[in-house]
Order: C-alpha cells, then structure tokens, then sequence
C-alpha cells in the first residue's frame, strides 16, 4: 500500500496537530453505517500501536492503517484537505473514498 499526503493537507495537519506528540491513522467506521459500507475517519493517535495495525510510511510522516480493513482500500491512496470543504478527503486513483473525512484527535 502507499499513501501520499498532499501539501494543503500537510499544511492543515500541521496546524491541528502542532507540537504534539502521535501519529495519524486512518480508521475505518462499519458499525451502523447500513448497507453502505463503512466511513473512513482520520485519527491522531499516541504513537503506539496494536496488533492489527500496519505502519505506512508517506512523504510527510506515518501513517498507521489495521490490516482487518485493507480489503476496503486500494492499492494507492491520498489524503488531502480541500479549502472549499473544510475538511480532509480519501481518495485513489480510480474513485473519492470520502469527500468529507473528519479528523479526530486521540491524544491530549
């Protein structure tokens, strides 16, 4: 799997995330979520990381993904922030996996 992030996403990241200690991970929702699949969420997370969780590392910084979710992703994947929206987004080449992905901070 490769991730890239984006300028305007590092650039957004680096506002919200700022001196803190951590490391993104993209989380994947499927609890009541209906028929159509699941939500991918961005998270900041403490640097430690559990069984299932797989290290990705990007240009920018790592990224940690769990396993169990991968058959949900392509192979190549973006995060990017768009101005227009307000918000990071998902993305691969062949389709947006989600236009308006939030971005939740685990750490303190």
């Amino acid at each position: 799997m490769n991730i890239t992030i984006t300028n305007s996403a590092i650039e957004e990241l680096n506002k919200k995330i700022r001196e803190r200690n951590g490391v993104l991970k993209i989380k994947y929702e499927i609890e009541d979520c209906g028929c159509t699949g699941g939500v991918p969420f961005l998270w900041f997370v403490n640097s430690s990381k559990n069984e299932d969780d797989l290290l990705i590392h990007t240009n920018n910084r790592p990224v940690l993904i769990e396993k169990s979710i991968l058959v949900h992703f392509d192979e190549e994947l973006k995060i990017d922030y768009s101005r227009t929206a307000n918000c990071f987004q998902l993305k691969s080449p062949q389709q947006i996996l989600s236009g308006r992905m939030p971005f939740i901070s685990k750490v303190k």
